[in-house]
């Protein structure tokens, strides 16, 4: 059966990358790949939406350099390209995007609201997209708090908008949501690395690679075993049965 399948082979991806690092070790041939399109007219030019990323002026990855970048955003401050609540998204064009960059933002959506906010990912998605997806780690930052003897107000590490305690972390950055007044700043839930992959998959993205940063957890989450392109893209190893 198709769906037996698809949970044996998301088994296998999950066992297989569990202690895999990605980091962007193919970035210049990436982008080699993608000015490359830009000699054919004919070809694709791929789309990427980044979900929650303010501003432009908030830059995406240098592998997206290439692309055509839209910002999405529910703050109308940072005049966003579309402004939406993402959990709102399959209000969209469906299939309109390439790839999804959604860096530390689906921690602001309460738990059963981030189904919402995935549905919506997989149908702004065409049939290959991905999304790279960014989140604190919870376990990672509470292993910090305990093994340095922190309180929760207590700063973990320095940010550019100042120091962030556990509680920060945890809930939203205090400051900024006492100086908007904006309860879309706070956290509504957590992940680790092992929650993240459950919920994505139960979403419909069947193929994920997991790599944990400082204090975060990165997903690259696949609707299909990801095409050759994207896995030189982000340096990943070929699933079994790939050539």
């Amino acid at each position: 059966m198709p769906g037996s399948l698809g949970m044996i082979t998301t088994t296998i991806i999950i066992e297989q990358i569990a202690i895999f690092t990605v980091k962007y070790r193919s970035r210049q041939r990436n982008l080699n790949i993608i000015k490359s399109t830009h000699n054919h007219p004919a070809m694709h030019t791929p789309k990427v939406l980044n979900v929650g990323g303010n501003s432009k002026t908030t830059l995406m990855p240098p592998h997206y350099q290439q692309w055509q970048q839209c910002y999405l955003d529910i703050d109308p401050r940072w005049n966003p390209d579309i402004l939406c609540d993402a959990r709102e998204l399959t209000s969209q064009a469906a299939g309109s995007f390439d790839a999804i960059y959604c860096s530390h933002n689906l921690e602001h959506y309460y738990f059963h609201d981030v189904a919402k906010v995935l549905a919506g990912f997989l149908h702004v998605l065409g049939p290959d997209g991905f999304a790279e997806i960014k989140v604190p780690d919870m376990r990672m930052v509470m292993q910090a708090m305990l093994e340095r003897n922190l309180d929760i107000d207590e700063p973990l590490y320095v940010s550019t908008a100042g120091p962030i305690t556990t509680r920060d972390v945890m809930y939203g950055f205090g400051p900024e949501i006492e100086r908007t007044g904006n309860d879309f700043f706070a956290h509504k839930t957590g992940f680790t690395p092992t929650s993240l992959q459950r919920t994505l998959n139960a979403a419909g993205f069947p193929f994920v690679f997991l790599a944990k940063g400082s204090l975060e957890v990165l997903a690259l989450a696949f609707r299909k075993p990801p095409t050759s392109q994207q896995l030189q893209m982000f340096g990943l190893p070929a699933l079994p049965g790939q050539a």
